[in-house]
């Protein structure tokens, strides 16, 4: 599907962030626990935030910075991108990793967004505005779907599933169009993403060129990263930093804001 990116300097310097930092080792099997759920949403709702989403729902003129009057909805759900361990078949690895936690929050005239957040130190951020509902509405249709199972996305081609009970299920058009319909078993689906990705991870000369900047490599903060290409498989370390410089909300104030056009299957 196609995404736009919109770059929005708020003010301030431009020290750099890259996603990708929050719980790097994290699997599916170790969900967020409660008080990182509400500390993520505390993050989502705090007035400098909510100052800055007043600026992005107004970014087009739909509606006035002193009229948006944001508010975040819900709790902070987890959000899980397909692992590059699953992909290079190691054992025992998980299909997806923990990358970050999202909140939805809405404006007066309807608009939607997508909060997420990652944990700096002791405290939770906000890193990341985009535009939509995805990672919470899919959290609710994969729960609906499948409950228990683990709500994830193939970024490398904008896809959302569930995975629980020995299968992987599609949740929108592009997982249909990958898995068909009715899902296939986890043996099949890591065949077809190692079969897809395996020769683009870390240490491959796909990544050495530079050309994806290597599937989920984690950046430290303040170094470039390579960009991102749109058959390369990239997680969220990758594709932003491909994007541009991420900078956490209320730190410098200065946001790479992500403008997302989909069409739900």
């Amino acid at each position: 599907m196609s995404r736009h990116l919109l770059r929005a300097v708020l003010a301030g310097s431009a020290a750099t962030l890259f996603l990708g930092l929050a719980a790097p080792h994290a699997t599916a099997d170790s969900g967020p626990s409660e008080a990182a759920r509400e500390a993520a949403r505390k993050a989502a709702s705090s007035p400098g935030t909510l100052d800055t989403l007043s600026r992005f729902f107004a970014r087009e003129g739909a509606v006035t910075r002193a009229a948006a009057d944001p508010r975040v909805q819900g709790d902070a759900v987890p959000v899980y991108y397909l692992s590059p361990e699953f992909v290079a078949g190691e054992k025992g690895a998980p299909v997806a990793r923990l990358e970050f936690l999202a909140s939805k929050a809405v404006s007066s005239d309807g608009q939607e967004a997508s909060l997420w957040t990652v944990e700096r130190g002791t405290s939770w951020k906000v890193v990341n505005i985009a535009t939509g509902d995805d990672e919470t509405h899919y959290a609710r249709v994969g729960a609906k779907k499948l409950p228990g199972g683990t709500v994830f996305r193939e970024p490398q081609i904008d896809a959302w599933y569930v995975q629980g009970r020995g299968r992987v299920l599609p949740l929108d058009a592009d997982g249909a169009r990958a898995v068909g319909s009715g899902g296939i078993p986890v043996a099949a689906y890591q065949k077809r993403v190692h079969d897809a990705y395996a020769d683009k991870l870390p240490g491959s000369g796909y990544a050495k060129s530079g050309a994806a900047g290597g599937f989920a490599r984690k950046e430290a903060a303040g170094e470039p990263a390579g960009g991102s290409s749109p058959d390369g498989p990239v997680t969220v370390a990758s594709s932003v930093a491909g994007a541009g410089a991420l900078v956490a909300l209320g730190l410098s104030g200065v946001a790479v804001l992500r403008h997302r056009t989909r069409q739900r299957g």
